[in-house]
């Protein structure tokens, strides 16, 4: 601080902790002291770390080194080591000579070394500078506290924001088609549940980690999205399409992939969950086999994302009312996923389906649709 310049007041009611296991002593800084702050005594060294740990905790302690059982530097090693008392800065007071004890205090991490006979105004002085010190490093952590707070409840208004437009965008196509009810939620607690399922399995550890899960958990709502862009005539027809309608039928996963990449090129950074979101969108109809669409991949050349969604939105399909057909039993759609390894679906991701069927089970009644009353009908092919 320059010369001159005006000192910023402390708050009132500064506390200060003098430990002393002489009374001449404690006297002499108490009567300096106390007609400035508000001073605590102990007399020894057990009693001074009771002393700081009390409410409201001392701004700073002024504490003597030559003390019987227990002396300064094993107090401070005490207070350093319990969070409650580790932050208050300590000034050791003694009449020891030369620089050992000094350098031993310091590195054990007192702030100041005052040596007796106390000189009245360098001791006004450096308790004043201290307890500013202390004063400025609590402003700032507070301050620091509260922009981490702010920027966590920003963040997460962020991520509530980004949900509900996910979801948003998701529901245009759900709109189109309003048998669909809960299909989203739905198919979101399936691809969980099989990523969870799959987490520690070899072919899948190195992918499907908590925070990969989370932005395919994130994505999983938008794999239709490309719906939006076919017909009502074709969308809601209640019987079976032709093959030109079937291919225009077949268009909506490339479609939607399109549409989230247009969406990316009017963001100037990359996010994460929109490229899972296109590989879902347009690959989510791809078979183990080869004979799924619109690439023909085969096996692992599928990414992982669109094979969970595979089984999530088949399964979700046959337990689920469509204009051309009834819902299934919950058991039956389980015999066609059954079917389907090695076939339709990844048998690796067959079995974890396997593991968390009771959980398929309970997201399934959970988010039942209206007159969704599972009816006797044959099981379906798979495909489509």
């Amino acid at each position: 601080m320059s010369l001159g310049q005006e000192r910023r007041p402390l708050p009132v009611g500064q506390t200060l902790l003098i430990v002393d296991d002489t009374p001449e002593n404690l006297a002499i800084l108490g009567e300096l002291l106390a007609p400035l702050y508000s001073v605590r005594v102990a007399n020894s060294g057990a009693r001074a770390i009771l002393a700081a740990e009390r409410q409201p905790s001392p701004n700073l302690i002024l504490l003597d080194i030559l003390m019987p059982d227990m002396d300064g530097f094993a107090v401070l090693e005490r207070l350093r080591e319990n969070p409650q008392t580790r932050d208050i800065p300590v000034i050791f007071v003694t009449s020891m000579e030369g620089t050992a004890a000094e350098e031993r205090g310091l590195e054990l991490g007192a702030v100041d070394y005052i040596t007796r006979p106390i000189q009245p105004q360098v001791v006004l002085a450096r308790v004043r500078t201290h307890l500013e010190l202390k004063y400025a490093r609590d402003l700032l952590k507070d301050q620091t506290r509260f922009l981490e707070a702010e920027v966590a409840a920003r963040m997460a208004d962020n991520i509530v924001i980004q949900d509900v437009s996910i979801r948003a965008l998701a529901s245009l196509a759900e709109v189109r088609d309003p048998e669909t009810g809960h299909h989203l939620l739905r198919t979101q607690g399936y691809v969980r549940a099989l990523a969870e399922a799959l987490r520690g399995h070899p072919r899948f550890s190195a992918t499907l980690t908590a925070s990969y899960i989370e932005t395919l958990v994130k994505s999983a709502p938008l794999h239709d999205i490309g719906k939006v862009g076919i017909p009502d005539s074709i969308l809601l027809k209640p019987g079976p399409l032709t093959p030109d309608e079937w291919a225009i039928m077949k268009r909506h996963a490339p479609m939607g992939r399109e549409a989230i990449e247009h969406a990316e090129r009017e963001i100037d950074r990359p996010v994460a969950f929109l490229n899972v979101a296109k590989e879902i969108a347009n690959w989510h109809h791809e078979k183990w086999d080869g004979s799924g669409y619109p690439d023909g991949l085969v096996g692992d050349a599928i990414p992982i994302s669109a094979r969970l969604m595979a089984v999530a939105d088949v399964f979700d399909a046959l337990i689920s009312r469509r204009v051309y057909k009834a819902p299934q039993a919950a058991e039956r759609a389980t015999e066609v996923i059954h079917a389907g390894r090695g076939l339709h679906f990844d048998p690796d991701v067959v079995d974890a389906f396997d593991r968390a069927i009771e959980t398929f089970f309970g997201i399934a009644e959970r988010y039942v649709d209206v007159d969704d009353k599972p009816e006797v009908a044959p099981v379906p092919t798979v495909g489509g």
